[in-house]
């Protein structure tokens, strides 16, 4: 288990990577190949993922004792529940930082089983669905403190899991896709060497975020994701919609961060512990015990999740995030940003299970925020031109489709959804990526068309993504809807009647909207300019490979019923026996519903009438036409549509101009009234005194003076100018004067 103790080192490759490509990378082997750092990179983590992965199914497949979590039979409710509190709460801040990686990794068998018994076995019911096996523990490791504030230790280390290494294979697995893509895509780019470095930072924060041993780490990862997305959705800053939409995005998600911070504070002052394995364990032995402070968490962590995955009404960043290079729009939709928040949903579930009562209830603040947002961003989507932002609104439904299902209750459905999701988007963003590179840098649907002749490879393989995403049999996204659309319907102790209505009607929409795309984009007659031509290889052959995921994907998870005509029952539900944290989620009493044949045929069909209708207006021609032009309330439709809802509108014009505006008119005041005024005060009182100055001390007194004694000299000149006569006589009757009159004073005063 060497990779899993040891995983650390999957996020530092890259990170190595981002510091390489950017200081050293242009003078070492030039700017136009920094991307094979990146790529050698990418390409030694994902073969680590894989390691990680397999030797994870070892450990599940073949569990040591060391590896199988003790659970008391008598004592779960008590001991477990009383102990956990303090323990977990006054010693888990300081020992689990520091112990629990090698307590937890090596020993937790042992100590485990001292503490509370014997081990227990998994096995569900309720629903009849499941299987069961041993409650397998992860391998939590913890590498030292990182700091010390206030007598708490605050640790740094990994958590690693069949979560964990599920996304640690997607995530390497996309971007290294996106690094071979890139080459062709952005070569020649005048920030070449920042494009490369900062994938490869992305790629690492996403990697550190997903392997975070605490909620400490978790925040670090979360922000360093928001971050990098930042720079690299402005990546072309010189063009203002770029920049826009990088503030937007960084913005939108910082007021998710709020939620962020006071959540997780209050699992901090509830726990006493940020170890996730420790609050996810204090919950699942006492489920129900904290309800309220879960409750207040959960309620607030949902802001985080809405802003960073784009649930309402926090979306509305996310289609403009596509100002970015679209293998970046590919990496952020597909594998790393926007499914930050259902992972940290998946990571800490027994915060939101305990905290919404999902469980026992019919509605739930998430699974509402989930459907809606499936429903809405399906909506949105008909009424786009530009094909990246019909995929951005196809992403935020199916994000929403994602929620929903974490919130009826289905969390082996909406992992397996994001494992599969991320295929076939991915295919589809580097697919539009493609077009558009064949098609002059265009990303206008109406400038595109009859692009199938031309475009053969791009075309088949976006062909096939869109049916994995429209949930036709047998592709990918068949068998992860399927999955969603019978957890709504089941539930756990009750079904989600709203939530399965919502589903359904995504269903049909998707199909829909994205036979639109296929029609508008590859059909018809051409309406672009110049000559299309097909992508290089070293584009198309990634689309081919997740073009093949998005056929194959659903086999992570197919029913056991599939399987057991060919003797192949033991394959069956491998993204649960694997991925699923069953260590918490039994406490809990999660069920798995059973396999059923109308539901699937339910979902099929909607998709089929989706495909059908589109195929019929478009290719056929059958249908209205012009409806919005001859019917108001189509045409007002189409404008709600059209608008999105008037929501940037609400936040830009109304809410942040009503906050703006006040504000710019009070510091516009403040600087006419105040600032202006005291500098003018300031210069008006510097000149008055210069006017009198120059006029008393300048003028009156210095050039008086000087003045005056160049008068006195002058008279004085004058005056002794009129004895020089030139006579002599004159001279001698002065001197004989001037001795008289010496004599005459001698002989008075001797």
């Amino acid at each position: 288990m060497w990779m899993l103790e040891n995983a650390f080192l999957i996020p530092l490759i890259p990170a190595l990577s981002f510091a390489v490509i950017l200081f050293f990378g242009k003078r070492v082997i030039g700017s136009g190949r920094v991307h094979l750092i990146g790529i050698t990179a990418v390409s030694l983590i994902w073969v680590l993922s894989l390691v990680a992965a397999f030797q994870w199914t070892q450990r599940v497949e073949h569990p040591s004792s060391d590896a199988i979590a003790q659970i008391s039979v008598d004592d779960h409710g008590d001991d477990h529940g009383d102990d956990h509190g303090d323990d977990h709460g006054d010693d888990h801040g300081d020992d689990h930082g520091d112990d629990h990686g090698d307590d937890h990794g090596d020993d937790h068998g042992d100590d485990h089983g001292d503490d509370h018994g014997k081990a227990a076995m998994h096995s569900e019911s309720g629903h009849g669905g499941g299987h069961g096996s041993a409650l397998i523990s992860p391998v939590v490791t913890s590498y030292s403190k990182w700091w010390s504030n206030g007598g708490v230790d605050f640790a740094i280390g990994t958590h690693v899991d069949g979560l964990t290494v599920l996304l640690l294979v997607v995530v390497a697995s996309i971007s290294l896709l996106v690094h071979i893509y890139s080459t062709e895509y952005v070569k020649g780019d005048r920030r070449y060497v920042h494009y490369y470095a900062f994938l490869s930072l992305f790629t690492a924060a996403m990697l550190f975020f997903v392997m975070a041993q605490n909620i400490v780490q978790l925040i670090v990862g979360w922000e360093l994701v928001g971050v990098c997305s930042f720079g690299l959705i402005g990546h072309w800053w010189e063009e203002k919609p770029n920049t826009d939409a990088a503030l937007k995005a960084f913005l939108t998600n910082r007021v998710g961060d709020i939620g962020l911070l006071v959540g997780m504070i209050v699992l901090w002052g509830t726990f006493g512990t940020f170890s996730i394995d420790a609050i996810n364990t204090a919950i699942s032995a006492s489920p129900g015990t904290q309800h309220f402070a879960l409750l207040v968490a959960a309620c607030c962590l949902m802001a985080a999740v809405a802003s960073k995955s784009g649930q309402f009404p926090l979306h509305t960043w996310l289609p403009d995030a596509m100002a970015g290079p679209t293998p970046v729009s590919a990496l952020i939709h597909a594998a790393t940003m926007v499914v930050a928040g259902v992972y940290m949903i998946a990571r800490l579930y027994p915060v939101f299970y305990d905290g919404f009562s999902i469980g026992t209830s019919s509605i739930n603040l998430m699974a509402f925020i989930g459907g809606f947002t499936a429903l809405m961003g399906a909506g949105l989507a008909f009424a786009q031109w530009d094909i990246k932002k019909v995929l951005a609104y196809s992403t935020v439904s199916q994000l929403g489709y994602m929620v929903m299902a974490l919130g009826v209750g289905a969390w082996t459905a909406a992992i397996f959804h994001l494992f599969t999701h991320a295929f076939f988007k991915a295919c589809l963003f580097l697919g539009a990526g493609s077009v558009s590179h064949a098609a002059h840098h265009t990303f206008d649907m109406r400038k595109m068309g009859g692009l199938k002749k031309f475009m053969p490879h791009t075309y088949w393989t976006f062909v096939i993504a869109t049916l994995a995403l429209s949930g036709i049999f047998p592709f990918a996204g068949f068998w992860s809807k399927d999955e969603i659309l019978l957890g709504a319907k089941v539930g756990q102790q009750s079904g989600y009647p709203l939530m399965l209505i919502f589903g359904c009607a995504v269903a049909f929409m998707t199909a829909a909207y994205m036979t639109r795309v296929v029609w508008y984009t590859f059909h018809g007659e051409y309406r672009g300019h110049g000559h299309p031509h097909e992508s290089p290889k070293v584009m198309t052959v990634p689309l081919w490979i997740l073009a093949g995921m998005a056929l194959v994907g659903g086999a992570f998870n197919l029913p056991g019923p599939v399987l057991k005509p060919f003797g192949l029952e033991g394959l069956a539900h491998r993204v649960q026996t694997y991925a699923e944290p069953s260590v918490y989620l039994s406490g809990l009493g999660l069920s798995h519903p059973d396999p059923s044949l109308s539901m699937a045929l339910i979902g099929l069909g909607l998709a089929l009438s989706g495909i059908i209708v589109t195929y019929l207006y478009f290719w056929r021609n059958m249908g209205p036409k012009g409806l919005t032009e001859r019917n108001k309330y189509a045409k007002a439709g189409y404008t709600f549509l059209e608008n999105k809802y008037y929501l940037d509108y609400l936040y830009n014009d109304i809410i942040v101009a009503s906050i703006k505006k006040p504000i710019a008119n009070s510091a516009n005041w403040f600087n006419q009234n105040v600032l202006d005024k005291a500098v003018n005060t300031a210069g008006e009182s510097a000149r008055d005194s210069g006017r009198w100055i120059y006029k008393w001390i300048d003028q009156g007194a210095i050039d008086g003076s000087v003045n005056a004694a160049a008068r006195g000299a002058d008279t004085s000149g004058e005056g002794l100018r009129t004895i020089q006569s030139g006579k002599v006589q004159n001279y001698g009757q002065l001197l004989f004067g001037a001795a008289a009159v010496l004599a005459i004073v001698f002989v008075i005063v001797i």
